[in-house]
């Protein structure tokens, strides 16, 4: 399988191309960045940190795509919602990671997997998604009485709050409890807030210095506190869980797919 990837300079595109590398059954076609990039134009081994690996980065997107298979993409909402458009032209995989995106964005997505096999999560990890089954269960389990919190941080440059994997992780506990998260989120609290809603889903947001990603789950209740936690340690784990949806996504039919699709995780 040729893929390609999408902000190949960044920290995830550079993980992504060392873990492509690394795997059998795929091949590194190519790399995407803006143009006027200094990136545009070198190896993407060399980007990487494991040397030359005859390799560029492009700046020509529809180039790129009408010759591989499936490009895996992880930087801004307005390049991924373009990216998915020439996937569909092309007939591709498109592997998304991007978060932050708009309800727009969000369609414009789900139009473009009529035509192209997507496979879209906030997270790619293998524990995050493992996390998100557990938080569903568990707040199906438990009753109102016990409160639900949503903790993340993340590094400093980390644009978006809270994280996708916060939001996620916020779904899963809504669907467990048969609520809607728009209408039960409390996503800041400042001054006097009065008590604390019954059933509300409340989110807290860290940001500094180099944290991949932490997030814990706090389920409150009477005398008692569950906590499900997850730590990611490297960047790496995303990118093994992109190539992972990339391969899986090969036999699939055009759509719109989860990383809970492809881990089998639907039925926990």
């Amino acid at each position: 399988m040729k893929l390609a990837v999408a902000g190949a300079a960044g920290r995830m595109g550079r993980a992504i191309t060392r873990v492509v590398l690394e795997t059998e059954g795929v091949e590194l076609a190519g790399g995407l960045e803006a143009k006027g990039s200094p990136a545009v134009g070198r190896d993407m081994g060399e980007l990487a940190g494991v040397g030359p690996v005859g390799v560029s980065v492009s700046d020509d997107p529809l180039a790129l795509l009408s010759r591989v298979d499936g490009v895996i993409d992880f930087t801004t909402p307005e390049t991924t919602v373009y990216l998915a458009e020439l996937a569909a032209q092309a007939r591709i995989i498109d592997v998304i990671g991007t978060t932050g995106l708009s309800a727009d964005q969000e369609k414009a997505i789900e139009a473009a997997a009529r035509h192209a096999r997507i496979v879209k999560a906030g997270n790619m990890s293998l524990g995050v998604n493992l996390l998100v089954a557990l938080t569903r269960k568990v707040a199906a389990t438990l009753g109102v009485e016990f409160d639900i919190e949503i903790v993340e941080m993340h590094h400093r440059h980390k644009v978006d709050a809270p994280s996708g994997t916060a939001l996620m992780l916020g779904r899963a506990a809504a669907e467990g409890r048969g609520i809607p998260l728009d209408d039960n989120a409390i996503y800041c609290r400042e001054g006097h807030t009065g008590p604390r809603p019954e059933g509300a889903i409340g989110f807290a947001t860290l940001r500094g210095g180099s944290v991949v990603g932490e997030h814990t789950v706090i389920f409150a209740g009477p005398d008692e506190t569950i906590r499900l936690e997850h730590r990611a340690q490297s960047r790496e784990i995303f990118a093994r869980g992109a190539v992972r949806a990339a391969l899986w996504a090969a036999e699939k039919a055009p759509g719109l797919y989860s990383m809970a699709d492809v881990l089998g995780l639907n039925d926990l």
